[in-house]
C-alpha cells in the first residue's frame, strides 16, 4: 500500500526482457500485495492459440476484459495489485487508467529504461534457460518493440523510472 494506506496498483512498462517480471515479483513481496501475471494466464489459457502478434492482441484483450472486474474488486478490498501486464502502449495504459479510476486506487507505473542490446542478451539467456512460458525470437522482439510507446506526461501516471 502507499503511504496513505490505500491499495496501490503497480504497473510495468518496458521492452521484452527489460526485467518487468523480475521487478513485479519484488514489488509483490510487499505486505498485502498480490501479483497477477499476464504470461501465466495467457500461457495457461491460450498457449496453443498464440502464434502471431495478432493472436496476442486478440487474446490479451480477452484476458484484460476478464481480469478487469477482478482487479478492481481486489483493489477495493484494500489489497494492492502488481499487474504484470505490459503497459507498453497508450491503449493498454488507457485500460489500466480505467482500473485505477474505477477502483479509486493509488498507482505507480514502473518504467524499465533498458537498452535494446541488454534486452536482447537477457532474452537469449531466458530462451536458453527454458523456464519462461514463451520463447521469443529476435524477429518477434523487433516486432513487439515497434509497438512500444513510453508513457507521456499527459497520460497522468505516477512514473517511477528504473534505468539500466
Amino acid at each position: 500500500m502507499d503511504s496513505a494506506g490505500a491499495a496501490t496498483l503497480y504497473l510495468l512498462c518496458g521492452k521484452i526482457a527489460a526485467g518487468k517480471s523480475t521487478l513485479a515479483r519484488r514489488l509483490a513481496a510487499r505486505p498485502a500485495t498480490l501479483l497477477i501475471a499476464e504470461d501465466h494466464w495467457t500461457s495457461t489459457l491460450f498457449a496453443d492459440q498464440l502464434k502471431t502478434i495478432e493472436d496476442y492482441a486478440r487474446l490479451s484483450a480477452r484476458l484484460r476484459a476478464a481480469m478487469a472486474p477482478h482487479v478492481v474488486a481486489i483493489l477495493r478490498q484494500g489489497l494492492s495489485v502488481v499487474l504484470d501486464f505490459p503497459a507498453n502502449t497508450v491503449a493498454n495504459r488507457a485500460w489500466m487508467r480505467a482500473l485505477i479510476a474505477e477502483a479509486g486506487a493509488a498507482h505507480e507505473l514502473h518504467l524499465l529504461d533498458v537498452p535494446d542490446a541488454v534486452c536482447r542478451q537477457r532474452l537469449r539467456e531466458r530462451n536458453a534457460g527454458g523456464e519462461h512460458p514463451f520463447q521469443v525470437s529476435d524477429a518477434d522482439y523487433e516486432l513487439f518493440t515497434r509497438h512500444f510507446v513510453p508513457p507521456r506526461r499527459d497520460e497522468g501516471f505516477n512514473v517511477v523510472v528504473h534505468a539500466a
